[in-house]
């Protein structure tokens, strides 16, 4: 799955953004590919007001 960090972090809780950190993300506009498991889609979860996400 394809995670893009569309929102910025500024004014997000620490934990939040450390999850964002966790999959790769720190400016606007950055995109990772994750694996697509339970792991990846709970930290999505924790941050989905910030991402879109592309399912392959």
């Amino acid at each position: 799955m394809k995670i893009k960090l569309v929102k910025s972090l500024i004014g997000s809780k620490k934990d939040q953004i450390a999850t964002a950190y966790s999959l790769g993300l720190k400016k606007i506009g950055d995109i990772t590919e994750q694996p697509d498991n339970a792991a990846t889609r709970g930290k999505v979860q924790k941050i989905v007001h910030l991402v879109a996400v592309e399912e392959d």
